[in-house]
């Protein structure tokens, strides 16, 4: 007979062949994780080039937030009221400068020329009670009526009124002022 059907021999031929091959695999399969572990580690790593641990970034992270750059308000000290400018921008141009539910666009004469029509107290009033789509004072509760009241004046002269800016009301007078009629000494 010939060996005409044993042409795919292998190099592993024993038993004692075969345990050692997988032996070996598994050796330098051991040896490559370890070498891979040392090479990935052998360096000190703070951060990826960050110097985080320095005592300034700790200072930074761990200090109050209230200092990062947040004014404190003194609720007791008199209100300063805003221009008709400042409270068209951050109150009322969210609605007013798209059209947003039916509220007249800012500058927007024809949509502005019924309300101006109807006079300044009236516009006036609709803006502090709220009308329709639009809550009282433009949803900000936190706003002057005079505030208001030139927030609408500065919106409907852009719109080709005539109206005239509202001033600012006197101060209150001090509580614990004397009175003029305790007698003196």
């Amino acid at each position: 007979m010939s060996d005409a059907h044993n042409e795919h021999e292998s190099a592993i031929r024993t038993p004692k062949q075969l345990v050692a091959a997988v032996i070996g695999f598994f050796g330098v399969t051991v040896i490559g994780i370890i070498l891979l572990v040392q090479f990935v580690t052998a360096d000190k790593l703070t951060g990826a080039g960050s110097n985080s641990q320095a005592a300034e970034e700790i200072a930074t992270r761990i200090a109050p937030v209230a200092d990062a750059g947040f004014t404190l308000k003194d609720s007791n000290a008199p209100k300063v009221l805003q221009t008709g400018e400042a409270i068209y921008t951050s109150t009322c141009a969210a609605c007013h400068g798209a059209g947003v539910a039916g509220a007249p666009k800012f500058a927007d004469s024809g949509a502005w020329s019924a309300r101006i029509a109807q006079g300044y107290d009236t516009v006036v009033k609709h803006a502090l009670e709220g009308l329709r789509a639009m809550p009282a004072k433009g949803g900000n509760p936190d706003l002057d009526d005079v505030e208001v009241a030139r927030a609408v004046v500065y919106m409907a002269n852009k719109a080709g009124a005539k109206f005239k800016e509202p001033e600012a009301p006197a101060p209150k007078a001090a509580a614990a002022a004397p009175e003029a009629s305790a007698p003196a000494k």
